[in-house]
């Protein structure tokens, strides 16, 4: 396929998937909506009288309303993660491999949601600022998954191996140990079972710290290239994105649980809800929360713009390699179909990293400092 022709399916493919994912969360905050204010008391009402305990009453109406809430976006799911995929080419996923890790990802979510659901509700009922102790709680439990993630979680969807290419380890080996980096290995995963896309990611926390690559990106990419890519994950933790993030989550966090529970607060009497843990309300306190996270998305997106274009900025600095790091953003743009350029109002609203334009662009003006 030629350049023109992949940068044409590349346009076509991102606008595509741009439209189903804005479609997406409209639908979900309408949904969230129309059931706060309509659907959930009659649920209430139908569920209340057949559970005693508030606890078993409260999974209960959470799996109903839940429930009813994914089976209407499933289709639109499946649209855009199974039909569109295969209609580009990208995706290896058989139908029965797509169901297998939705429904991984269900009962991963289940067993994650379940104690917290239990949690807040406890805390709902005995304290006016159940917001702050939930939020608190939240932040040390997103802490506490980022540092088992790697080792409990991410092997239930993709196979970890020890990277085996000697010369590619001993070249990150080598960058790792002069920035005084410690991870515990150098880890390929199998994702070419379900894509052709390429990917990597620096994951974990102290012990549990590791860089990961996939197969497609091992397969595809120079050992120049694979350093490049591994540079700019070294260039997060040496400015502390990890560390900074962690602390802006927390921020973060505090804040949406305040803001939201004020206005949850001031309006569940005018809506016919007689106190802040009736559990048909609880809805009405998702819907705040999930319009105050879309309001923040632009910021926090700007944010994480600024810590990539860093980190693109120090993966040049180390390597002093411009011309790999643009062929690196070459093939990654072909292999995961990403549009190079984006209009700015769209980058600003969703793009958590700079248009592959721009970091091609960073690269061909990178001054090679001169001995």
């Amino acid at each position: 396929m030629t350049n023109t022709n992949t940068e044409t399916k590349s346009t076509i493919y991102t606008k595509t998937k741009l439209k189903i994912s804005i479609l997406h969360m409209v639908l979900e905050l309408i949904l969230l909506g129309v059931g706060a204010f309509t659907i959930s008391k009659p649920l209430y009402q139908l569920l209340s009288p057949i559970i005693k305990n508030d606890y078993v009453l409260l999974l209960a109406f959470f799996a109903a309303f839940g429930g009813l809430l994914s089976i209407i976006l499933l289709p639109l799911e499946f649209y855009q993660s199974y039909i569109v995929e295969h209609k580009f080419g990208l995706s290896n996923q058989t139908v029965f491999d797509w169901c297998i890790e939705e429904l991984k990802s269900l009962l991963v979510s289940i067993i994650i949601g379940l104690p917290l659901i239990l949690l807040f509700y406890y805390l709902i009922k005995i304290t006016p600022l159940w917001w702050l102790y939930f939020a608190i709680v939240v932040f040390i439990f997103a802490i506490i998954l980022a540092k088992v993630a790697p080792v409990l979680i991410f092997p239930l969807f993709y196979k970890f191996t020890p990277i085996d290419n000697d010369a590619l380890k001993s070249s990150l080996t080598e960058l790792m140990q002069k920035h005084g980096l410690y991870v515990t290995g150098l880890f390929s995963f199998n994702m070419s079972k379900d894509t052709k896309k390429a990917n990597a990611a620096f994951t974990g926390l102290g012990k549990t710290r590791r860089i990961i690559l996939s197969d497609t990106m091992l397969n595809e990419f120079s050992v120049n290239e694979i350093k490049t890519v591994f540079a700019h994950e070294l260039g997060h933790y040496v400015y502390k994105h990890i560390i900074k993030n962690i602390v802006l989550s927390g921020i973060v966090i505090v804040v949406s649980f305040y803001v939201c529970s004020y206005l949850y607060e001031i309006t569940l009497y005018s809506v016919g809800y007689s106190s802040r843990f009736d559990i048909a309300a609880l809805p009405l306190l998702i819907f705040y929360l999930s319009i105050f996270s879309l309001l923040l998305m632009p910021l926090l997106n700007t944010l994480s713009r600024y810590y990539e274009k860093q980190a693109d900025v120090y993966a040049l600095k180390v390597t002093g390699d411009p011309q790999s790091f643009i062929s690196t953003m070459e093939k990654l743009a072909a292999m995961n179909l990403s549009q190079k350029e984006q209009h700015p109002v769209i980058e600003f609203l969703l793009y958590s990293h700079p248009t592959i334009a721009k970091r091609i662009e960073l690269a061909k003006n990178y001054r090679v400092p001169t001995s």
